[in-house]
């Protein structure tokens, strides 16, 4: 299965560059290669090829050169220049470290980027010299920061991402900071002499970890200046067509589990900061300025599709174009991107629960498909259907959404084993798009549901706060119904009834089967055991006490307990199985070794599944994908009737 993404539309509208995604069997990798497209379809081919990865394209505004970034040479990742009328490249950088996110200058002459700068750590430890051609330990490792280590990054290496410029000539970058917190990503004002930049300064960043501001930097004298200075995250600045005016997204933080990022429009100088964004209910990314200045095209996601639309410096606002997704080949999660040329032409990601994202595009006249990167698959596969239900949940009668997936030539008349699929994050949302994991249950035959119980995200902030403080608890009721609403369908065998999830679905699948016996078998996926272990174990501790609990443990054990599913581990008689990456630093396989113990000695039906060299989202490599698919099965198999 491959898919595509990062499609950039060139300056004038008429081309666009896109990532295509693949995977090599035989090095168990996930590689990618740039195609370049004409706007109504035509002349689709790679501009880069070979087993790499080949990735972020960045049109220059004159729309005849691009840098991308690529492990093509010695498998170091260096930035290069593409000439687009010949295709001759160029590497431009060198570094020891590959460069983060990239801006053009406005005149093209020069590259903006945040890269990281390493930083020797001192240990307090000292260790004697050893004798010559003596062969001792390493030596101790000394840690002194809250935030030592991070999920797909392992133990953190001292440094912090610092901001760069270099002419796109090549040669040595210049260093613009050395401060010890880490820079966003840069955008040059429109003459050259500043970058604008997101920050969180903080003295205090490791426990203040959503407080940022947009800072200016005067290339001049290298000053810096903060443009913002609420209680916040203050972010991704962008700048206005004529260079008069900043966009950003932001919010005033209440410390709540789920807020809004809102729109924001400010002078360069930071004077008249002003929300645009008013009431609208949905969560702003992606923030792109319209060719006239006078609004702002974003996306965001509701009820399950995500969607671009377009707001007004008035705040009036209208959607453009539905349907975007298809970035995840795992679980159905809404993830998607657009981009915007000064024609105001669109290019993004489109989606579907037929499919994994292909590349559509936007004008006045419509919207419309122009790749078909997996026909050659589907040709002969069979996909399971896809479709949409409500239900009211026993708890208060709340709408919850969710979507039936159907084994493939599914027949009304049979009855059919059922697995309950449940999404993580616990602020996330499942959605019209594609699964490679979902389908690949249905192809053994299961019904499967999968939904978004109350504490998603895309149905504005109230329903993603009803579990403020209060998770897990009436997500079950919420979950529950939606069985229940399903088997009322009818092909259901009750009797075969099975629950998985991984993450917070892993909370929410360990916290059903210490409530209910209905599931012959469960499959509890990287989760959350112990909320007391976790919060002091995982990265980002001080996220996690401060805005999903409010307290720290011992502030108050009773309410960490009392949501953890370890509380009712005494209920539990369904055999379940535990399933998570041994590298795994955001639901650490402690947590999974813990609850494996204790279902041991309850004497339930128990086994374990650790992924060699996995972080929590697993598929780092292809087979660890299918890995996990393989084990949630067998442990079905095993025991379906």
């Amino acid at each position: 299965m491959e898919y595509i993404s990062d499609p950039q539309i060139s300056p004038d509208g008429n081309q666009i560059v896109y990532v295509r995604n693949f995977k090599d069997v035989m090095t168990d990798r996930n590689l990618s290669n740039i195609w370049l497209v004409n706007f109504d379809g035509s002349n689709n081919r790679p501009i880069t090829n070979g087993n790499q990865n080949d990735f972020y394209p960045r049109w220059s505004h004159d729309g005849k050169k691009i840098i991308f970034k690529s492990n093509m040479s010695d498998k170091k990742m260096k930035v290069y220049l593409m000439w687009m009328d010949t295709k001759e490249i160029a590497p431009l950088t060198n570094t020891p470290k590959a460069p983060g996110q990239i801006a053009w200058s406005h005149d093209d002459r020069y590259l903006a980027f945040n890269m990281f700068v390493p930083k020797k750590e001192e240990s307090i430890v000292k260790m004697p010299a050893k004798p010559e051609g003596a062969k001792w330990n390493k030596p101790p490792t000394y840690i002194d920061k809250l935030n030592y280590r991070g999920d797909g990054q392992g133990y953190i290496k001292g440094g912090n991402m610092q901001l760069f410029t270099l002419p796109i000539t090549g040669g040595t970058p210049k260093q613009l900071t050395s401060t010890a917190y880490d820079h966003g990503k840069p955008i040059w004002s429109k003459d050259g002499s500043k970058l604008y930049f997101s920050a969180n300064f903080n003295p205090d960043q490791a426990f203040e970890p959503n407080n940022s501001e947009v800072y200016e930097l005067n290339l001049v004298d290298n000053k810096v200046n903060a443009l913002t200075s609420r209680y916040g995250p203050d972010q991704s600045p962008t700048l206005s067509p004529d260079g008069t005016k900043i966009a950003y997204i932001g919010l005033d933080d209440k410390l709540q589990g789920y807020q809004l990022n809102e729109l924001y429009v400010m002078d360069v100088s930071g004077a008249n900061s002003k929300k645009i964004s008013n009431d609208f209910d949905r969560n702003i990314a992606n923030i792109q300025w319209a060719k006239d200045g006078k609004g702002l095209y974003f996306q965001y996601d509701d009820k399950g599709d995500t969607k671009i639309g377009h707001m007004s410096l008035s705040g009036a606002t209208s959607t453009k174009v539905e349907g975007l997704g298809g970035l995840s080949l795992g679980r159905p999660y809404n993830a998607a991107t657009f981009t915007v040329s000064n024609t105001d032409r669109l290019a993004y990601t489109l989606g579907g629960t037929q499919h994994p994202a292909d590349l559509g595009v936007y004008d006045k006249k419509g919207s419309k498909r122009i790749t078909f990167v997996n026909d050659d698959l589907f040709s002969f596969k069979n996909l399971g259907n896809v479709e949409e239900i409500w239900w009211e949940s026993s708890y208060d009668q709340q709408k919850i959404q969710g979507w039936v997936v159907t084994p493939p030539n599914f027949d009304l008349s049979k009855k059919y084993p059922f697995i309950l699929e449940i999404h993580g994050g616990p602020f996330a949302s499942y959605g019209s798009v594609y699964s490679a994991e979902i389908q690949a249950y249905a192809a053994a035959g299961y019904v499967v549901l999968y939904c978004n119980p109350r504490g998603s995200t895309s149905y504005g902030e109230e329903f993603g706060n009803m579990i403020h403080h209060d998770y897990p608890n009436h997500d079950y009721e919420d979950l529950m119904s939606g069985v229940d609403a399903v088997i009322k369908r009818g092909s259901i065998d009750e009797k075969n009834l099975f629950v998985t999830g991984g993450s917070g679905g892993g909370v929410l699948t360990a916290w059903i089967v210490g409530k209910t016996d209905r599931f012959k078998a469960a499959v509890v996926a990287k989760p959350v055991i112990n909320w007391t272990s976790f919060v002091l174990y995982a990265d980002g501790a001080a996220f996690f006490s401060k805005y999903w609990f409010g307290k720290k443990p011992w502030e108050d054990p009773e309410s960490y307990f009392r949501r953890s599913p370890l509380s009712y581990v005494a209920n539990v008689t369904t055999p379940t199985m535990l399933l998570t990456g041994e590298e795994d630093y955001r639901t650490p396989i402690a947590e999974s070794e813990q609850f494996y113990t204790a279902l041991k000695l309850e004497g339930v039906e128990t086994a374990m599944v650790r992924i060699p060299g996995a972080s929590h989202g697993i598929a780092n490599k292809p087979s660890n994908l299918i890995a996990k698919i393989a084990g949630i099965l067998a442990w079905f198999e095993k025991y379906k009737s």
